[in-house]
């Protein structure tokens, strides 16, 4: 996906997570440890204003002030940075820039960005009752993040222990495939993109009828169980 798709991309995902935010802010939120949509605004709000200094200062130790409590002022805060990111974003890709992983450009934060806001805005939706839909061409791009990036950068940094074998997963919808692991895979997950991106983020159980299981069920489940995630 082009700047420009991520950036369309992340403009519309912004504006849904900030209707959310018109809600209950003290609904728990599913998969985020004890957080309320109030703490998950706090969380990717900042995250915005922390990803825009890493691209216009090159540096990755920002701290903003926690959001606003006030409904109203929160709602205001939330959408001031998205605007801010969005306008540091819409530059050359190729341009540098602090990141956590490979490549330091600002191409990696137009796409992290992106994709941290698509499943973030399915929590604030999930947390309110509300069943998102996740754009496939986008959840199969988060697949492939998790596969090059997210998961190598757990290893990295020793989060995660690096696998002994592969596991294929499958996206039966834009067909799509991705190996994570060395040699030949184990086992195949086959899913839709978008609920193979909720699985490796843990919003989906391995258990779930939308999962299909192909090999060895028991080592590929492991690998799951990994935090391939932050």
């Amino acid at each position: 996906m082009d700047a420009a798709g991520y950036l369309a991309h992340l403009r519309r995902e912004s504006s849904a997570f900030g209707e959310c935010l018109r809600g209950d802010l003290t609904a728990p939120v599913p998969h985020c440890g004890g957080w309320t949509l109030y703490d998950l605004a706090d969380h990717l709000g900042r995250g915005n204003l922390w990803a825009a200094v890493a691209v216009t200062e090159k540096r990755g130790d920002h701290a903003a002030p926690a959001a606003p409590r006030d409904p109203a002022a929160l709602v205001t805060w939330f959408s001031a940075t998205s605007g801010v990111l969005l306008d540091v974003l819409d530059t050359d890709p190729s341009d540098s820039a602090w990141t956590i992983f490979p490549p330091p450009t600002v191409g990696f934060w137009q796409r992290r960005r992106c994709l941290e806001t698509l499943v973030h805005r399915w929590d604030a939706e999930s947390a309110l009752g509300i069943s998102g839909r996740l754009d496939p061409a986008l959840a199969d791009d988060g697949v492939a993040e998790v596969i090059d990036t997210m998961a190598p950068r757990q290893f990295q940094l020793g989060r995660a222990r690096a696998p002994r074998y592969a596991v294929r997963f499958a996206a039966t919808d834009t067909r799509s495939s991705w190996v994570l692991g060395p040699g030949e895979p184990l086992a195949t997950i086959s899913a839709t993109a978008a609920d193979l991106l909720l699985l490796l983020w843990g919003r989906l159980s391995p258990d779930d009828p939308a999962v299909s299981w192909d090999g060895d069920f028991r080592s590929a489940r492991a690998l799951l169980e990994a935090a391939l995630v932050p």
